[in-house]
This record gives structure tokens, sequence and C-alpha cells, in this order.
């Protein structure tokens, strides 16, 4: 099994996460940690790349369930970006495109948020 790591970039008021190993039940604590730490610093506008994410599991979407509505009370968001196909249908069967802007890299991402400012 791949080691799941987190890395981010700063870009103006927005926070840039690339995903990369298997994000499952037992590596979603520390995306959670992640999104907690961004909270308490009051970053609400994220992007998180997918690039180098090979595997989600249920317990990995729902990470992503927990934080949304937090984001968006805030005038924040969280937009997925860079997945690949297999990623792609897992969030597609799930019905994930209806509340999330899936995009198709990192720059289509930041496009969409400067469209809402």
């Amino acid at each position: 099994m791949d080691e799941f790591t987190i890395t981010e970039k700063k870009a103006d008021d927005l926070i840039i996460l690339y995903l990369n190993g298997f994000l499952d039940a037992h590596t979603s604590s520390l995306l959670e940690k992640k999104f907690e730490e961004l909270l308490s610093k009051k970053l609400y506008k994220v992007i998180v790349n997918f690039s180098g994410l090979s595997y989600i599991s249920s317990a990995g979407l729902g990470v992503f369930m927990a934080y949304i509505e937090t984001m968006r009370s805030h005038d924040g968001d969280i937009k997925l970006s860079d997945m690949s196909d297999k990623i792609f249908n897992i969030f597609d069967m799930l019905g994930f495109p209806i509340l999330f802007n899936i995009l198709k890299d990192e720059n289509e991402a930041v496009n969409k948020f400067n469209e809402t400012v």
C-alpha cells in the first residue's frame, strides 16, 4: 500500500493541497487534521489536486463531505482538480459532481475561484 502524504502551496488567498498515495480509513485522519488546521487559520478557499492520489475509500470521501459546508459558510469552497479517470468515476458514481466543482486541472480550479470574486 502506498504511503499517504499531503503537501500544500499558498497562492494569494487560496490553499492548494496535493494528495499523494492512498486515502483510506487509516489515512483520512491526516486530511481531517489538515482541514482543521486550515479552518483554525481562517483559510477557507481550498483546491485539492488529486494528480498523485492512487486510491480513495469511502472514509476519504467522507472527509470532503464533512468540511464542504463549513468552508462555504465562510465564503470559501473546496474545489477538486486533476483526478484520474479511476478516482473521478468513484466521485461521479456517488453524485459528488453535483456538490463539488470538479475541474480538469488546477488552473481551471484557480480560475473558477477568481470568477466568484
